[in-house]
């Protein structure tokens, strides 16, 4: 599974282990800088043998979808057309504050962490995914 932190300059990605526990940082894709980045991602799912992705659903705290939500939402569906791979989007509120506490945790410098900030966010979205999908399949044992 990769998850996918979605973003309007960049997208961060992370993959999780063929027994959906553990979720890594992948990659960062640039937007400016690859006018195909959607075709590179689909690159990453074939090289990496994914089956689905998981999207970052930016909802407001009230639960409400954002204008960058509904973003991330034509942006699911656009994957799903050009990977035909299932695509589940997955809320993703405070992903990137975890994602720079974690970075702060580990004493990141601000200059590297800018640069890891979206796969972190993108780690922290799928392993959370992984996670609940774990404890409810745990649940209905």
């Amino acid at each position: 599974i990769i998850g996918i932190d979605y973003g309007r300059r960049r997208v961060g990605l992370a993959l999780g282990d063929a027994g959906g526990r553990i979720a890594v940082p992948l990659v960062v894709i640039d937007r400016r800088s690859d006018p195909d980045w959607i075709g590179t991602i689909a690159r990453f799912a074939a090289e990496h043998e994914a089956v689905k992705f998981v999207v970052g659903l930016p909802l407001r705290t009230d639960m409400k979808h954002s204008e960058m939500a509904d973003e991330a939402v034509a942006f699911g569906e656009s994957l799903r057309e050009k990977t035909g791979l299932p695509v589940e989007m997955w809320d993703e509120r405070f992903s990137s504050a975890c994602a720079e506490r974690a970075l702060l945790d580990a004493n990141v410098s601000r200059a590297k962490r800018k640069a890891k900030l979206d796969k972190v966010a993108a780690q922290v979205i799928l392993q959370s995914y992984l996670d609940t999908k774990r404890r409810t399949e745990t649940d209905n044992d």
